[in-house]
């Protein structure tokens, strides 16, 4: 299996290609230059591996949420490469692979908390299952710190950018005790990757056009007035 996976949902520009059994990627945190770096780096994947895009079997992306215009840039990359090169696309919750972040610890639940700006966050809760995947706990939601609601569990790992933003509100918010927290981790292509492959092997992919970002935000900026409140 050769698959191409890209994540620029944040400020990480990242991708990475599965060529057999080997995974290699690239990874920038370089807010505002996702557009100039996303596709050298995929080229220098391919050429690392000695294949060609003809040689992709299919496109992965993160899907979001994330930030709009990475979000978008990341999806219509994967249509745009998808429908010339004839090949079926993989979305992937960006959330669920910032969860792929957490350290492996088991037994613990893991919230994967992204800034959203506005004062608000992106969250959801997974966690590991036996083969190294995921399972998820909840829906992904946009929602205050202070708000968050989140399922019972004896102990959590947090990471994301949510976490460097509001750490003391979302420590109050835990229904467990915390095991470790990193607010500088950020959704990467190598676990949007490890994700895909496993849909990909049990043959859950897309055609291009029905491949679609998920915002979960409809709004993408605040009035004068509104900022004034917030």
């Amino acid at each position: 299996m050769n698959l191409l996976a890209i994540e620029t949902a944040t400020e990480a520009c990242s991708v990475a290609l599965i060529h057999g059994d080997e995974l290699i990627a690239r990874s920038e945190i370089a807010p505002r230059r996702h557009t100039e770096l996303v596709l050298p780096m995929a080229d220098e994947l391919l050429a690392e591996a000695g294949i060609g895009r003809l040689a992709l079997d299919a496109i992965a992306v993160g899907r979001g949420p994330g930030a709009f215009t990475g979000v978008r840039l990341a999806v219509s990359l994967a249509q745009g490469m998808a429908l010339a090169l004839d090949l079926p696309v993989i979305t992937v919750s960006s959330l669920a692979a910032l969860a792929l972040e957490a350290p492996e610890e088991e037994g613990t639940a893991i919230l994967a908390v992204i800034d959203a700006r506005m004062g608000e966050i992106y969250a959801a809760c997974y966690r590991r299952d036996d083969d190294g995947g995921l399972l998820t706990l909840d829906d992904e939601r946009i929602c205050t710190a202070e708000t968050l609601v989140l399922p019972e569990a004896g102990a959590w790992q947090v990471v994301g950018s949510g976490w460097a933003t509001y750490a003391t509100a979302l420590s109050q918010r835990l229904t467990g005790a915390l095991h470790s927290a990193d607010g500088l981790r950020y959704p990467q292509a190598v676990h949007v990757a490890e994700l895909a492959a496993r849909e990909f092997k049990a043959g859950r992919t897309l055609p291009p056009e029905q491949a679609l970002p998920v915002y979960l935000r409809d709004k993408v900026a605040l009035t004068l007035v509104e900022q004034g409140k917030a």
